[in-house]
């Protein structure tokens, strides 16, 4: 009987109609990333860079320390809104020891300049200055804010281009780990 009522109930509801469009929202949003990021390489391209604080590393230095483990770029710019909104979850994500997070500070001045903006906004964040946008050209990549993350074989398992949730990024980091 109460199978019965509820059957009915859920019948009447429209709810069919929102999940069919929830759905295809999902798919527009998703073949947008998919188009955007359609350059990025499948393997990690390994680059040399300088880090704001003056610090020679390099993709492989980086993946070494964190052996077996996905890490994440951090694509994003210095005059960028929306990098902006995602400085808190940057700063999250860069806070948690087992998240190794490089960011990329793309097109926003020399090393001096990107530490200022730092200072300025009170984020701690490991930065590879990135003046020209060379290193997001290797990637393949358009514009910020952009999360990438690599495997631990070295393969990008995921680009993300545009805004993406703290959630997201842990949701891909943790995909990225089986």
């Amino acid at each position: 009987m109460v199978l019965t009522r509820l059957r009915a109930w859920l019948v009447r509801q429209p709810w069919r109609s929102h999940a069919v469009t929830l759905l295809l929202v999902i798919a527009v949003v998703y073949g947008v990333n998919a188009w955007r990021t359609q350059e990025v390489p499948p393997e990690a391209p390994d680059f040399a860079g300088v880090l704001a604080d003056g610090t020679p590393l390099t993709l492989a230095q980086l993946r070494a320390r964190h052996a077996g483990q996905p890490v994440a770029l951090h694509f994003w710019a210095e005059w960028c809104p929306v990098c902006r909104t995602e400085e808190h979850s940057i700063s999250r994500l860069v806070r948690d020891a087992d998240t190794p997070v490089l960011t990329i500070a793309m097109q926003s001045g020399s090393a001096q300049a990107v530490q200022g903006v730092l200072r300025e906004r009170g984020l701690d964040w490991p930065v590879l200055v990135d003046e020209d946008g060379e290193l997001a050209r290797l990637y393949g990549l358009p514009g910020v804010p952009t999360f990438v993350v690599i495997d631990a074989d070295g393969r990008v398992y995921s680009a993300d281009m545009g805004y993406t949730s703290e959630f997201g990024m842990r949701l891909r980091l943790w995909l990225a780990s089986f």
